[in-house]
C-alpha cells in the first residue's frame, strides 16, 4: 500500500525550496557535477603523486586522476588518466575513498563541482613522465610527504586508509 498524505500529512505539506536559476552562474562548461577518478598507487613504500597544473588545487600535490569520459568505467578512466599524467601503467582495483569538491569564485559563482572516486591500484610498469595537466609527478615517501604542499583530501585519504603520512 503506497504512503499518502493521509499517512504522513506533515511531509506532504512541506513546500519545496524555490531557487531562482537565473541568479546562479556556473563557470564549469558542463553545467552539472562531473564524475572524476583518482588512482592510489604505491611502489616500494612510496605513493605516486602529481603536482597539479590546473584548478582545482592548482600547484598542490595530489593523487593523480581526472574526469571520467562518457562510456568509460572508473577503472578504465583511472588507467587512462594515470598514463596521461604520469607515464605509469596501472591495474585499477576497487574504490577506497570518495569525496566532493565544490569550488566557488569570489562572487560565489560555481567554478567546479566534482565528485571524485579514488581507486586502489597496482603499478604495472613505466617511467615517470609528467603530462597532461600534471606539472610534476613523483614517487613520494612518507617522510617527503611532510615537506610538500599536499591537497587536504589526499592527505586525509593517505592517513585514514593507508596509515601513510
Amino acid at each position: 500500500m503506497p504512503f499518502t498524505e493521509n499517512h504522513f500529512p506533515e511531509f506532504f505539506n512541506i513546500a519545496p525550496p524555490t531557487i531562482d536559476m537565473t541568479k546562479i552562474k556556473i563557470n564549469d562548461t558542463t553545467g552539472h557535477p562531473s564524475l572524476a577518478v583518482g588512482a592510489v598507487v604505491f611502489k616500494e613504500q612510496r605513493v605516486l603523486l602529481v603536482k597539479r597544473g590546473n584548478a582545482p588545487a592548482k600547484g598542490m600535490w595530489a593523487i593523480p586522476g581526472g574526469r571520467v569520459e562518457l562510456g568509460e568505467t572508473l577503472k578504465q578512466a583511472a588507467a587512462r588518466e594515470i598514463l596521461e599524467e604520469t607515464g605509469i601503467r596501472i591495474k585499477a582495483g576497487k574504490p577506497v575513498y570518495s569525496f566532493e569538491i565544490i569550488e566557488r569564485d569570489k562572487t560565489g559563482n560555481i567554478r567546479f563541482h566534482y565528485y571524485i572516486v579514488d581507486l586502489a591500484c597496482e603499478c604495472e610498469d613505466g617511467q615517470i613522465k609528467p603530462g597532461d595537466d600534471a606539472i610534476d609527478a613523483q614517487w613520494i615517501s612518507e617522510k617527503e610527504l611532510n615537506h610538500l604542499q599536499i591537497n587536504p583530501e589526499t592527505r586525509k585519504l593517505l592517513r585514514q586508509k593507508y596509515g601513510f603520512g
